[in-house]
């Protein structure tokens, strides 16, 4: 479904990506690991398009994604969910569910998507009212996710979602994006520093380092790897 080849990307000159490849088959579970500094939210932003890469290439469902506008990627079946949730705080917790369906697929679904949401999420069901600013971080992160579920994406980029949660809130997160996997099938591509819950998780996992994939491979192959268990695990 994603495929990116040779991804080059810089900031005022200084590479922040350095021949990136990687893929994401259709229905899998992918994860990106790696420390501060990585490069893994650029892979993200340039996907969704608010980085422009320099050199390389990415295709998803056969198609060249930088041909195609940022604010149409959405359309595509593209659902970003960024570092720190992003969520709008002067809205409230539907209209921010609202302004994840706005492409055509989440209009199409919209009580289907809203009736899942609620059930992964209840608390969004019962703070449906309640301005997005005044939730906890938890359920900010919850209702980031729910908005970007919205649009009945074929692809669910999570950037950091246990960032600043509570280790019972990191874990009951994680819980409900296993689920949603399972129920829905959706390709999954997930960056996170929580390294141990993150392969556990995945199909298959990346590790960045200063802007280079230098490990790839199933959680079994990565969690056995001795750089990783040293680096990552504490082990």
């Amino acid at each position: 479904m994603l495929e990116i080849e040779e991804l080059e990307v810089s900031y005022g000159g200084l590479p922040a990506l350095r021949g990136v490849s990687l893929r994401a088959a259709e229905g899998a579970f992918v994860a990106i690991v790696g420390p501060n500094g990585a490069g893994k939210t650029t892979l993200f932003k340039t996907i969704s398009g608010t980085v422009s890469p320099r050199a390389g290439r990415i295709r998803f469902d056969g198609r060249d994604l930088l041909a195609i506008r940022p604010a149409a990627r959405p359309h595509l079946g593209i659902a970003h969910v960024p570092e720190g949730r992003q969520v709008f705080p002067s809205l409230t917790v539907r209209e921010n569910l609202e302004m994840g369906a706005i492409p055509a697929t989440g209009r199409r679904d919209w009580q289907t998507n809203l009736a899942r949401v609620e059930a992964w999420f209840p608390i969004l069901a019962e703070r449906r009212s309640q301005l997005a600013g005044t939730l906890s971080g938890g359920q900010q992160q919850m209702l980031a996710i729910g908005r970007g579920m919205m649009s009945s994406p074929r692809l669910l980029m999570l950037d950091e979602p246990s960032m600043g949660l509570a280790p019972a809130i990191a874990d009951f997160i994680f819980s409900r994006l296993v689920e949603i996997h399972h129920e829905t099938a959706l390709t999954i591509l997930l960056v996170e520093q929580r390294v141990a819950e993150a392969l556990r998780h995945a199909d298959y996992g990346y590790v960045l380092e200063t802007g280079r994939v230098v490990l790839e491979g199933t959680h079994e192959v990565l969690r056995g790897n001795d750089r990783i268990r040293q680096a990552y695990l504490g082990m």
